[in-house]
């Protein structure tokens, strides 16, 4: 492997594609400890030294803001409005016979979404950076901080606009970092700026567990949060590269003189087809009420009853409610993704079949069900991976941003996976060796 690295050093091209990658990683952690105008910076180390409660309410968009979220700086809301964003465009195709006229179309369709995708990202920068500036002139942002009032010292009109535009203008400004990545460097932008924001927690995630450790003076706790992890990644290397491969023949057709088709290939079905948007998503609808709680009278009953059981993780109902929630969305998502009905219109157009089975509407509902077949233990899998940190949280006493866990472990081995056969694909066609044997 250290080989594959030096010879992708050596090629003039995947070099230079390589260090405009580093380069754009390292701008992007250099924003994100650049503290928002109008804060008071040492109030806010104070709170993230004094306790760790906003990590429970803002913990999906912290993790993927590489921390920068608690301490309020330029990136604070990080890639979560792009990836918003993207999500609801991927929905409103499904719903909307415009959009889905545009994703027809190829590649002038792909640029008018993805213009769309940008005009929304800014809008919900703009509602979420409004919404972190409220919670932090309040003191909600850190619960249980002696100087969580004293965060915003000036909360007049023009320093919370200055605040907002600063945060919405750093979204833009990770919006375009991670299409130059896309366009000019290796692997998707904004994966590899998830990927980087992840990873940059956990020195200080791992280091934490063993400040908190008992045993051997943390050490034992230490190494086996690490044995636990090595045992995640493989779990989840294992599932995410677990497919259904479908065998599908088509028949040789005859035009003129020439023979067409008679080849054998197959669909691949994945087992975790939906990916890590189903956590995304049940993140984010367990996230709405407790903001709302921030926002409304705290002595209403539904108030108390959100805050008695749905803002701390480790409470039962909570656990229960994500892992339904994650159980759904997968099957949701897979659902609007996977479509059997085109899948075996498409074939049946090219005289395509799968062995044993009729073309068309027999070919869709073998489609469906097998897609339902696997997508069970994909989506069990992906809930019982999400309480992972909950878990972890309960039985170690370790803080809640254990790392090996959650959303963050599928998106770095993801990340981490694609990102690496991109690099072989790239030495195998200069003849190199590449990472995988």
């Amino acid at each position: 492997m250290l080989t594959a690295f030096a010879r992708a050093f050596r090629t003039p091209d995947l070099r230079k594609k390589l260090l405009f990658t580093l380069g754009i990683l390292v701008l992007y952690r250099l924003g994100s400890n650049i503290p928002v105008p109008g804060i008071d910076y040492q109030n806010v180390q104070a709170c993230l030294d004094q306790t760790k409660s906003g990590a429970g309410l803002f913990g999906l968009v912290n993790m993927f803001s590489g921390g920068a979220l608690l301490q309020i700086t330029i990136f604070a809301l990080g890639v979560m409005p792009y990836i918003t964003a993207s999500i609801i465009l991927q929905l409103l195709t499904v719903v909307i016979p415009r959009l889905e006229a545009l994703k027809k179309e190829g590649q002038s369709g792909q640029a008018k979404i993805t213009q769309y995708t940008r005009y929304l990202t800014v809008a919900l920068a703009v509602l979420q950076g409004t919404g972190l500036v409220a919670v932090a002139r309040n003191g909600a942002l850190f619960q249980g901080c002696s100087v969580g009032n004293e965060i915003v010292p000036n909360p007049s009109i023009f320093t919370t606009i200055t605040m907002v535009v600063t945060m919405t203008a750093g979204t833009a400004l990770i919006m375009w970092l991670g299409e130059l990545v896309t366009d000019r460097g290796i692997g998707n932008g904004m994966s590899i700026l998830m990927f980087t924001s992840i990873a940059a927690q956990f020195p200080s995630a791992l280091w934490a567990i063993k400040l908190q450790g008992k045993l051997m003076d943390g050490w034992l706790e230490f190494g086996l949060v690490i044995l636990c992890g090595l045992a995640m990644v493989g779990l989840v290397v294992f599932v995410e590269q677990a497919q259904r491969r479908i065998p599908v023949q088509y028949a040789k057709r005859m035009i003129g003189r020439r023979s067409y088709g008679g080849t054998s290939t197959y669909i691949p079905l994945k087992v975790n087809q939906a990916g890590v948007i189903p956590v995304i998503f049940a993140s984010s609808l367990l996230y709405i009420p407790a903001l709302l709680v921030q926002f409304t009278n705290s002595k209403a009953g539904w108030a108390n009853w959100v805050n008695a059981n749905l803002v701390k993780g480790d409470h039962p109902i909570y656990m229960a409610t994500y892992f339904l929630l994650i159980v759904f969305f997968a099957f949701f998502y897979v659902a609007i993704s996977f479509n059997p009905e085109e899948v075996a219109d498409n074939m049946k157009k090219y005289g395509g079949f799968i062995p044993g089975i009729r073309a068309g509407r027999p070919t869709a509902e073998y489609l469906s069900y097998v897609l339902n077949r696997i997508t069970w233990p994909g989506a069990l899998y992906l809930g019982l991976i999400a309480l992972v940190p909950t878990v972890a949280l309960v039985t170690l006493n370790a803080n809640q941003n254990f790392p090996f866990g959650g959303t963050s472990i599928l998106i770095i081995v993801g990340v981490g996976l694609e990102t690496v056969k991109q690099i072989e694909s790239q030495l195998q066609q200069r003849n190199y060796e590449g990472f995988l044997r």
